[in-house]
């Protein structure tokens, strides 16, 4: 009976760190599977990016200008990063949203009342929303071939590179849901979530190298977009894929793209789940 009442400290219920664990996959599952009987939310996840690619590619290709090229090819290589990036930082409205219906139900109380290890329940939805983003981006990959895209079109690359590449793309994008479960334990519906995961988010993505070359910006407007955490990723996806348009800027984030795409997301995570984890202890449907 001891044994059972006092668990030895290398089981999941005796050590905190494997108990965390254990809640928050068990949380991500249900989360999971609740997504598969719900295919219409990775079918409009994919509508969007999809578009962007088409028309940007068609329709803006031929009038961008890219390293003093205006090849549509140019410009399609050059684009992919910044697409794929927008695609896993538009996550996070997806994520805010479905905290804030959680909440909304009264699911989260519910959550609150079982002996769960504390942020379990938001960092087993965030789990959930990254692979959900993972597949989307998988799909988007193969459409962006199919388009024309090809890594190595301006240096060379590896396996090893690309994988990295999207490494980098999903940490960010696991970064940024930390920000949506913020905004959804914050608003009251999530009509609300939805709309204030948006807001924020055009700006941080446009304001950025992943559709123009900051080079062809105003001074002012090119150092903000420089230092952008966005930027930093599409840069590092850039350099990893060997696509044109990388910036020869000599600020750091541009300059050391790889590192800073890696502290600006761990950064990003560290504080906003601190933040999130705290106002999920006090937040009431």
């Amino acid at each position: 009976m001891s044994a059972v009442t006092q668990p030895g400290p290398l089981t999941a219920s005796g050590n905190p760190l494997g108990r965390s664990l254990r809640d928050s996959l068990i949380v991500a599952r249900r989360n999971l599977i609740r997504m598969s009987r719900i295919p219409e939310m990775l079918i409009f996840g994919l509508i969007q990016p999809i578009m962007f690619v088409v028309l940007f590619t068609y329709v803006f290709g031929g009038s961008m200008k890219i390293g003093g090229s205006t090849s549509a090819l140019d410009y399609k290589n050059f684009l992919m990063a910044g697409i794929f990036a927008q695609t896993v930082t538009f996550a996070t409205a997806g994520s805010g949203a479905g905290i804030a219906d959680d909440m909304h139900k009264g699911l989260i109380d519910r959550f609150r009342s079982l002996p769960m290890a504390r942020g379990a329940v938001l960092t087993g939805r965030t789990l959930a929303d990254l692979v959900q983003t993972a597949l989307t981006l998988l799909v988007l990959a193969m459409v962006a071939l199919l388009v024309g895209w090809r890594v190595g079109s301006d240096g060379d690359t590896n396996a090893g590179k690309v994988l990295a590449a999207f490494g980098l793309l999903l940490l960010l994008g696991y970064a940024f849901t930390w920000i949506g479960a913020l905004i959804g334990l914050t608003v009251r519906t999530p009509e609300a979530a939805t709309s204030g995961g948006l807001v924020w988010l055009f700006p941080v993505t446009f304001l950025s190298n992943a559709f123009v070359d900051t080079g062809n910006m105003t001074p002012w407007l090119r150092h903000i977009a420089e230092w952008n955490p966005f930027s930093a990723t599409v840069q590092a996806a850039r350099v990893l894929f060997a696509d044109p348009g990388r910036s020869g800027s000599h600020a750091w984030p541009m300059a050391h793209p790889v590192w800073a795409s890696l502290i600006y997301s761990v950064l990003i995570i560290a504080v906003f789940r601190t933040l999130a984890v705290r106002k999920y202890r006090s937040a009431t449907a």
